[in-house]
């Protein structure tokens, strides 16, 4: 069965809320990893796992538990990379899907912002996330976990065979 991985540090309140209607409504387990303690409502399909603040605690605690197949809901890109390398599914608070196509050039274009920013150029950040953004999250979050549920299916199906 597959598990959602949410890097909650950095994750909107109204993403993460959505996130744990999903758990409840799909019985998949999900873990929020943060630096931080998190206050959420009781559930057996959530948990929370606090790691020691550090450079990029949260970003390897979600590397190395992250299995294939394994949902992770991050902004950053990075940590979708390893993921995806890993053969998991990426998904941003705002509904946009990584791909092993897609993550090369998204990889490119954080790298080149972050030499902009170095160079003293102010580009500043993303925009709040709005009522679309929410939306945009909820719809592919939907379509995601439809389709790891018929992979989880078949990945039974064929076990039984």
């Amino acid at each position: 069965m597959p598990s959602i991985w949410v890097d909650a540090d950095a994750c909107p309140v109204v993403i993460r809320d959505i996130l744990l209607r999903a758990a409840h409504r799909t019985g998949l387990q999900t873990t929020l990893v943060s630096h931080q303690p998190l206050r959420i409502p009781p559930s057996p399909h959530v948990q929370c796992l606090q790691v020691v603040a550090g450079l990029d605690a949260a970003d390897n605690e979600i590397i190395q538990r992250a299995a294939a197949g394994d949902l992770v809901v991050t902004q950053d890109i990075p940590l979708a990379a390893e993921v995806l390398a890993k053969g998991a599914h990426a998904l941003n608070p705002r509904g946009e899907r990584y791909t092993p196509d897609t993550i090369r050039s998204r990889l490119t274009l954080r790298d080149f912002m972050e030499t902009m920013r170095a160079s003293g150029i102010q580009s500043g950040g993303p925009p709040p996330l709005n009522q679309q953004d929410r939306k945009a999250f909820a719809d592919a979050l939907d379509r995601l976990l439809v389709e790891m549920r018929g992979h989880g299916q078949n990945a039974q199906g064929n076990n039984r065979q």
